[in-house]
Protein backbone atom coordinates (compact mmCIF):
# COMPACT_ATOMS: atom_id res chain seq x y z
CA UNK A 1 0.00 0.00 0.00
CA UNK A 2 1.12 3.50 -0.77
CA UNK A 3 1.12 6.48 1.52
CA UNK A 4 -2.44 7.46 0.64
CA UNK A 5 -3.82 4.07 1.62
CA UNK A 6 -4.38 2.90 -1.98
CA UNK A 7 -2.80 -0.25 -3.39
CA UNK A 8 -0.63 0.22 -6.52
CA UNK A 9 -3.33 -1.16 -8.86
CA UNK A 10 -5.93 1.09 -7.26
CA UNK A 11 -3.60 4.06 -7.59
CA UNK A 12 -3.07 3.37 -11.31
CA UNK A 13 -6.82 2.98 -11.82
CA UNK A 14 -7.34 6.19 -9.86
CA UNK A 15 -4.97 8.15 -12.09
CA UNK A 16 -6.06 6.56 -15.40
CA UNK A 17 -7.91 8.89 -17.73
CA UNK A 18 -11.68 8.71 -17.61
CA UNK A 19 -14.06 10.08 -20.21
CA UNK A 20 -15.60 13.24 -18.82
CA UNK A 21 -19.07 14.63 -19.31
CA UNK A 22 -18.18 16.54 -22.49
CA UNK A 23 -15.98 13.88 -24.05
CA UNK A 24 -12.66 15.12 -22.64
CA UNK A 25 -10.43 12.79 -20.64
CA UNK A 26 -10.38 13.61 -16.99
CA UNK A 27 -7.51 12.55 -14.71
CA UNK A 28 -7.67 12.24 -10.96
CA UNK A 29 -10.56 11.35 -8.70
CA UNK A 30 -14.04 11.24 -10.16
CA UNK A 31 -16.10 14.15 -8.99
CA UNK A 32 -19.86 14.31 -9.18
CA UNK A 33 -21.32 17.64 -10.23
CA UNK A 34 -24.86 18.88 -10.44
CA UNK A 35 -25.37 20.41 -13.85
CA UNK A 36 -28.94 21.67 -13.74
CA UNK A 37 -31.31 22.06 -10.84
CA UNK A 38 -34.84 22.83 -11.92
CA UNK A 39 -36.87 25.52 -10.17
CA UNK A 40 -39.30 23.12 -8.41
CA UNK A 41 -36.36 21.58 -6.54
CA UNK A 42 -35.11 25.00 -5.53
CA UNK A 43 -38.59 25.92 -4.27
CA UNK A 44 -38.78 22.62 -2.40
CA UNK A 45 -35.40 23.32 -0.76
CA UNK A 46 -36.53 26.82 0.23
CA UNK A 47 -39.77 25.43 1.72
CA UNK A 48 -37.83 22.83 3.69
CA UNK A 49 -35.54 25.54 5.07
CA UNK A 50 -38.55 27.69 6.00
CA UNK A 51 -40.19 24.72 7.71
CA UNK A 52 -37.03 24.04 9.70
CA UNK A 53 -36.75 27.66 10.81
CA UNK A 54 -40.46 27.74 11.71
CA UNK A 55 -40.19 24.56 13.77
CA UNK A 56 -37.10 25.73 15.65
CA UNK A 57 -38.15 29.38 16.08
CA UNK A 58 -39.39 29.09 19.69
CA UNK A 59 -36.01 27.77 20.77
CA UNK A 60 -34.03 30.20 18.60
CA UNK A 61 -36.07 33.22 19.72
CA UNK A 62 -35.01 32.61 23.32
CA UNK A 63 -31.50 33.61 22.26
CA UNK A 64 -32.00 36.14 19.48
CA UNK A 65 -35.50 37.57 19.89
CA UNK A 66 -36.58 40.83 21.53
CA UNK A 67 -37.33 39.05 24.82
CA UNK A 68 -33.76 37.77 24.88
CA UNK A 69 -32.44 41.33 24.49
CA UNK A 70 -34.60 42.54 27.39
CA UNK A 71 -33.44 39.63 29.54
CA UNK A 72 -29.77 40.38 28.77
CA UNK A 73 -30.27 44.06 29.63
CA UNK A 74 -32.05 43.14 32.86
CA UNK A 75 -29.21 40.80 33.85
CA UNK A 76 -26.71 43.61 33.25
CA UNK A 77 -28.73 46.03 35.38
CA UNK A 78 -29.16 43.47 38.17
CA UNK A 79 -25.42 42.79 38.20
CA UNK A 80 -24.84 46.44 39.11
CA UNK A 81 -27.24 46.44 42.08
CA UNK A 82 -25.91 46.29 45.62
CA UNK A 83 -27.58 45.01 48.79
CA UNK A 84 -27.22 47.52 51.62
CA UNK A 85 -26.95 45.97 55.07
CA UNK A 86 -26.39 47.41 58.52
CA UNK A 87 -29.40 49.70 58.97
CA UNK A 88 -31.68 46.83 59.93
CA UNK A 89 -32.83 48.32 63.26
CA UNK A 90 -34.03 51.57 61.66
CA UNK A 91 -35.90 49.64 58.99
CA UNK A 92 -37.63 47.38 61.52
CA UNK A 93 -38.68 50.37 63.62
CA UNK A 94 -40.01 52.17 60.53
CA UNK A 95 -42.08 49.15 59.49
CA UNK A 96 -43.41 48.76 63.02
CA UNK A 97 -44.51 52.43 63.10
CA UNK A 98 -46.20 52.08 59.70
CA UNK A 99 -48.07 48.98 60.84
CA UNK A 100 -49.29 50.70 63.99
CA UNK A 101 -50.64 53.63 61.95
CA UNK A 102 -52.69 51.46 59.61
CA UNK A 103 -56.45 51.60 60.14
CA UNK A 104 -57.93 48.38 61.41
CA UNK A 105 -61.36 46.80 61.27
CA UNK A 106 -62.63 44.93 64.27
CA UNK A 107 -64.47 41.66 63.83
CA UNK A 108 -67.68 43.30 65.12
CA UNK A 109 -67.48 46.07 62.50
CA UNK A 110 -67.72 43.66 59.56
CA UNK A 111 -71.02 43.44 57.73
Amino acid sequence: MGRSGLANDDLLHHLRGVQGAHGAEVYGPRVATIRVVSWPWIVLLALAAALLVGAEWPRVSLRVGPDARRARERRRRKAQLKVVRGENDDFVASVQRDLERLPTIDENDRI
